[in-house]
């Protein structure tokens, strides 16, 4: 019962279980923001990378020297260094009242896309190349050969890796109070500083983080068996 009274103090008094709450939000809430966009950045880029387009009478393709060097850029820097930079160099000036919630969603996407563009790009190049032959040689053009068919084995190829990368991406947002941003992490913090109660915040929010993966994981897995009962 003391333990109870002690569990009261550190998340209802003062109404301190919002902290959490607020924390819980904003992680969620840059995680699906960064999610969308590393997905649709990771398309770009890995077609980028894919692309034969060369500058006439030379060996160089533009588009894949640029998503070859922003892909080595972001996967060779870690994720904190550029959520500090984009915070302390691009959001300044006249971009210094973006909300922080946007500049975490941005830096994780631009962060994330160039994990999602290898992955995609390793999952094209695994496929067996007589599969483009094929659709080409029933007359379709390649946007449509790639729509209907690659992508379609790609997607089922790739779906574990990706998961892994979301994965990592729930629990990379835990870095966000270098910038200020209330994420989970940070709200226990908060807690932390005002109860001087360390291990209970710290429980909850490790609790909290558990159970968000464990249930993605688990709708994940759902729709990796509905993809192989489709095969």
């Amino acid at each position: 019962m003391e333990y109870l009274a002690t569990l009261k103090h550190v998340f209802i008094d003062g109404n301190r279980y919002y902290y959490i709450i607020q924390g819980l939000s904003f992680s969620l809430g840059v995680t699906c923001f960064s999610t969308v966009l590393g997905v649709l950045l990771g398309i770009l880029l890995a077609f980028m990378r894919l692309s034969t387009v060369t500058v006439p009478n030379t060996n160089i393709n533009p588009f894949n020297v640029f998503a070859t060097v922003y892909i080595d850029l972001f996967r060779g820097t870690p994720v904190v260094v550029q959520l500090m930079i984009l915070a302390n160099l691009v959001f300044v000036g006249v971009l210094k009242d973006v909300p922080i919630f946007f500049i975490a969603g941005i830096t994780f996407g631009l962060n994330s896309g160039a994990y999602v563009a290898e992955i995609i790009r390793s999952g094209v190049n695994n496929l067996d190349k007589g599969q483009m032959d094929a659709a080409r040689a029933l007359g379709m053009t390649y946007s449509v050969a790639m729509r209907e068919v690659i992508m379609p084995q790609v997607i089922k190829k790739i779906l574990p890796t990706l998961v892994n990368e979301f994965i990592t991406l729930i629990k990379e947002t835990s870095v966000v109070g270098f910038i200020g941003g209330v994420d989970l992490l940070r709200s226990a913090n908060i807690i932390t500083s005002q109860t001087y109660r360390g291990i209970e915040p710290l429980l909850l929010v490790g609790i909290i983080y558990l159970i968000l993966i464990a249930t993605f994981t688990k709708f994940m897995r759902k729709i990796e068996e509905s993809f192989k009962a489709s095969d």
